[in-house]
């Protein structure tokens, strides 16, 4: 089995998630007893979070291309980096490294462009919603992806760093974060949403909005559970 090497840790509570969904899938997909082969290098979220807020992305980028070069000496097969945020810095982890990385943004664009989806709304950080690197990531599949407004911008932004990264789910929250997407439906014609930071999976799902909804870190799995399952079947 391929050996799916994960950068996570930003937050560890999504990261979390990633490696409960990753066990699951294996589980669905070769039964009995089997799970994930995988090694994870958890990074200390709190510098990482104090570069992002300083804008310094080239010391992040360089902290998270070690983590990428120890995956790749410990035996990964391949890099998912935990996190929609980063992402911004994903050319320097794919200088780093000769390990295939499967990008975030390009699972989702993808994802997105099979359910005929165009102009979803993208549910974010506010570097992710405010910073070109993700949404003309999307744009080049064709997907043009809306933000909410400046002062929901700030409050989907707040509550991913103070409540979800600190593993508090508010119902409060939740009730505002579909309050903002239906809001986007009615005046921006927004036809689906993308939870496009890692923890807000912990916080709405499908069941929430009328409107189709991509889940970053599921779709991140199964692309990595396919990337697996394509060399096993190589090898075999």
């Amino acid at each position: 089995m391929a050996t799916i090497g994960l950068i996570g840790g930003m937050s560890w509570e999504s990261t979390a998630v990633y490696y409960r969904l990753l066990n699951e899938g294996v589980r669905e997909r070769a039964g009995g007893l089997h799970s994930a082969d995988v090694l994870l290098h958890s990074v200390d979220f709190a510098p990482i979070a104090e570069m992002q807020a300083q804008g310094d992305w080239a010391a992040a980028g360089a902290a998270l291309a070690e983590s990428a070069r120890r995956l790749e000496r410990a035996g990964a097969s391949c890099l998912v980096l935990c996190t929609n945020t980063m992402h911004k810095v994903a050319d320097r982890i794919i200088g780093a490294t000769n390990l295939p990385f499967l990008h975030l943004a390009d699972v989702t664009a993808r994802a997105i462009l099979a359910s005929g989806s165009r102009r979803p709304l993208l549910l974010a950080t506010r570097f992710t919603m405010e910073q070109a690197f993700y949404r003309d990531r999307l744009r080049a599949f064709g997907v043009e992806a809306l933000v909410p407004a400046a002062e929901e911008r700030e409050a989907v932004h707040r509550i991913i760093y103070e409540e979800l990264c600190r593993g508090r789910i508010e119902p409060v929250s939740r009730a505002q974060y579909r309050a903002i997407v239906e809001r986007a439906v009615r005046k921006q014609g927004c036809d689906g949403v993308i939870l496009g930071c890692t923890e807000i999976t912990l916080l709405v799902s499908q069941a929430d909005f009328a409107v189709p909804v991509f889940d970053t870190t599921a779709l991140h799995v199964a692309a990595a559970l396919d990337f697996a399952d394509q060399v096993e079947s190589v090898a075999a």
